[in-house]
């Protein structure tokens, strides 16, 4: 087992080869350890490179809503009423804590996600 930090595109390339060739690899074996420590050096490389900012909450909402075949009038009484609704998910109007709350619990998204801040529209 040959590990070294990833620190360069051509060092996190060469890593990625290697854990697709032992991917596979039994996880109580030396080549397993190496897959495992790959995946965390891969992740860290990933992680401080190429960071995945955080999605927009309303975004997120009306994505959930679209897997979970919902409508607007879906979420009226859960956030508020129809007027509330349309001003949340055209960012007329920000997520309170309750609501917040309240589409977790129903749509099943983080509130680490929901209270992010976000643009309120013009």
């Amino acid at each position: 087992m040959n590990i070294r930090l990833i620190k360069t595109e051509d060092d996190y390339n060469k890593a990625l080869e290697r854990l697709e060739t032992i991917f596979d690899a039994d996880q109580n074996s030396v080549v397993g350890d190496e897959a495992e420590i790959l995946t965390l050096l891969i992740e860290h490389f990933e992680k401080k490179i190429h960071p995945i900012d955080a999605p927009d909450p309303i975004e997120a909402i009306k994505i959930r809503m679209e897997e979970l075949n919902l409508r607007q009038k879906d979420l009226v009484g859960l956030i508020g009423g129809k007027s509330r609704v349309s001003e949340i998910l055209n960012k007329k109007k920000k997520l309170t804590v309750d609501m917040i709350r309240a589409l977790e619990q129903k749509l099943q998204i983080p509130a680490t996600v929901l209270v992010n801040n976000y643009q309120l529209a013009g």
